[in-house]
């Protein structure tokens, strides 16, 4: 039984531990950490690797951009069995986006170890996501309302589930998910290891423990900085707000920015009356088809766009690196989501800059938000027009310059993974036994040279491992895959994990 409030007691003090490689990894995780560039470990993975290396139960307390992911993925994805068939790890998060974030994260982690990661969430196809689901999957990544519809349609099979993560936990009850995820914890193993990890802590997720957890440990990690230090906050009145962006945005010329609104439509007006240049700007907000929700969110982490429009659905815990500038068009609806909201930016080393626009009766919720958060808004004067219309030129020609690209993490696997291609898939009767059977009766390659394989309608797509892929696709040209000569392909990163995704949208 957890003591009453949890989040009262004393931290367990865990050793600390400075390198990936001190805590017994498998060498393939180990190698997946290192290919992506991870140094150390972050306050909240060297306290929660040991507790679920454990198996043991785990309550964290830790702000987005802590690294909490790693946390959990890196320990549980060690633990993993390769060779069982259905799902070892639920994870559970309150929004589609992060879904696919911690799906691709899970999934570049393991994937020396051939673990294949899957994303389940609403407005996408369910026969895709059965499909998918169908293929050996390991780890599955999902919003609960979907991780539901699969459990009762028998399209997700639990049985062998031995770690169940909560992420984000606060959001999932703000937005209202606690039937869901009461119904979808019962339908699993009872011995299976429970980790919750939330921002904030309050009874709704003390009885949540309480009822499915066995004497966790509790971990808050607080940063060594306040959230805000790194954060310049500033505030506007304004009689226009359009003219009033504008200036901003032109005084201000950031690298990259959000511009935040309360609702659909006004972000559907900042995009085509303010920021109409889709070359400069973008929109994002829950009326859009997710296919292109995914593509927008792709494109700004990637700088292909400098300014991004969106509702409160890019508030909460996507991870975008040096987003230099918040502007809230619109006043936030509560602190919380202010937080959110300014928290995409000034993250890890990074200084940021976050700029409120408010209405005249407004001026008190803004002083609310600073006595709640202790923190400084700082109420600005209004800019001068001609300092403004100064720097207009140097705005429009930034405006015109040649975007510098931010490099997929997933690319760092391109020197010792190859991804091929394969012209035949379900309909053809394909299956990944006659992959591997291929593949290995070529002279040097073995099964553990075959990564994560991926066998939709009419393709499949297959990961060649340990730098081995060249030999393979050679060897493929002439070497007949279920008794006929496929036409073999490279495939890059980004075209096959779209492509899978393309895959699974459609009917």
């Amino acid at each position: 039984m957890l003591c009453k409030y949890t989040w009262e007691c004393k931290p367990k003090k865990v050793k600390i531990m400075k390198k990936f490689n001190t805590y017994g990894f498998e060498k393939d995780i180990v190698k997946a950490i290192d290919t992506l560039g991870y140094i150390q470990p972050t306050k909240v993975q060297e306290q929660l690797f040991p507790v679920i290396l454990n198996n043991e139960d785990a309550i964290v307390k830790s702000q987005t951009g802590s690294g909490k992911t790693a946390a959990f993925a890196v320990p549980i994805l060690n633990q993993l069995q390769w060779d069982i068939r259905t799902p070892q790890v639920l994870v559970l998060v309150p929004t589609r986006e992060l879904a696919l974030q911690v799906k691709d994260e899970m999934f570049n982690l393991g994937r020396y170890k051939r673990l294949n990661t899957q994303a389940i969430f609403g407005k996408m196809s369910f026969e895709g996501q059965r499909k998918q689901l169908a293929q050996r999957t390991h780890a599955v990544v999902g919003t609960p309302g979907r991780v539901l519809d699969h459990l009762q349609q028998n399209t997700l099979d639990v049985s062998n589930i031995k770690y169940v993560v909560i992420d984000e936990a606060d959001e999932m009850f703000t937005m209202g998910f606690e039937e869901e995820m009461h119904q979808i914890l019962q339908q699993l193993p009872s011995n299976r290891v429970n980790i919750l990890l939330s921002a904030t802590l309050d009874e709704h997720i003390e009885k949540l423990c309480s009822r499915y957890m066995k004497k966790p440990t509790y971990i808050e990690v607080t940063s060594e900085r306040n959230v805000f230090d790194m954060i310049h906050q500033d505030a506007y009145e304004a009689d226009n707000k359009d003219e009033l962006l504008q200036a901003i945005l032109i005084n201000e010329n950031p690298e990259s920015a959000i511009v935040f609104c309360n609702m659909q439509e006004t972000v559907n007006h900042v995009a085509s009356e303010i920021l109409f240049d889709t070359k400069v700007a973008r929109k994002l907000h829950g009326g859009m088809d997710q296919k292109d929700r995914i593509k927008v969110i792709t494109d700004f982490k990637l700088g292909y766009f400098r300014y991004l429009i969106a509702t409160d659905v890019a508030a909460r815990g996507l991870d975008i690196e040096k987003v230099e500038l918040i502007v809230n068009y619109d006043v936030p609806t509560d602190v919380q989501t202010y937080v959110h909201r300014i928290g995409r930016t000034g993250r890890i080393d990074h200084e940021g800059k976050a700029i409120t626009l408010f209405e005249p009766q407004q001026r008190k919720q803004i002083k609310a938000f600073e006595d709640e958060l202790q923190t400084i808004i700082q109420m600005q004067t209004p800019l001068h027009m001609e300092d403004v219309e100064d720097k207009r030129q140097i705005y429009e020609q930034t405006l015109q310059q040649k975007r510098k690209l931010i490099k997929e993490k997933s690319l760092a696997f391109n020197n010792d993974i190859m991804k091929l291609h394969i012209n035949a898939g379900k309909k053809t009767k394909m299956r990944a036994g006659d992959i591997v059977g291929a593949i290995t009766s070529i002279e040097g390659i073995h099964a553990e040279d075959i990564g994560v394989i991926a066998i939709v309608d009419v393709s499949t797509f297959v990961e060649i491992l340990n730098g081995k892929g060249q030999k393979v696709f050679d060897a493929l040209q002439n070497l007949p895959i279920k008794g006929r000569i496929r036409n073999v392909s490279k495939a890059n990163i980004t075209k096959y994990e779209q492509d899978i995704r393309d895959q699974d949208f459609s009917e």
